[in-house]
Parts: C-alpha cells; structure tokens; sequence
C-alpha cells in the first residue's frame, strides 16, 4: 500500500473527502517526521513507538572494488511495534 492508497482508505474508513483523507496523512507523516528531527520520539497506543536510532561511524568495502571505506555516523527513524499491533499480527 502506497501512500494514496493510505488516503483512500482513510477517506472511506473514514467518511471524509479524498482530498482532506490525504492532507491528514500528509499531516501525520510530516508531524511524526518533524519530532524525530527534533530527536523526539512518537508513541501511539495500541500501534507503536517511532524515535531515532544513532548509527555509529564504521568501516565498511566496496562491493565492486573491494576497497575499505569509511561510513559516516548517522541517525535513523525507529518503529517499535505496540503489543496491540503484534497480537493483531499474530492472530
């Protein structure tokens, strides 16, 4: 499911305009990634917790050329699912 399947879906699940169902989706997914910008974490209950995740700084090689490379710190977005969504999941 893409992201205006989401919408659709949120417009019938919802009895709301396609056009509004997407501009909430769009909302949730720029709220959700301009907390964790911030370093912040989002937590929904029953579904789960998005934070960021520190990556250190490694060594890595080239795949084509064999050659070590050195890869940068980084951050990454985390999703930690709620045991409401795993059990739903798992029957």
């Amino acid at each position: 499911m893409n992201r205006t399947e989401l919408a659709q879906q949120v417009a019938s699940r919802g009895g709301v305009d396609g056009s509004q169902a997407k501009a909430a989706v769009d909302a949730v997914f720029e709220t959700i990634a301009d907390e964790l910008q911030g370093g912040g974490e989002v937590s929904v209950s029953g579904f789960g917790k998005f934070s960021v995740a520190d990556r250190a700084a490694r060594q890595g090689v080239n795949p084509a050329t064999g050659e070590k490379i050195q890869i940068a710190a980084s951050k990454a977005a985390k999703f930690s699912p709620a045991s409401g969504l795993k059990n739903k999941l798992n029957g």
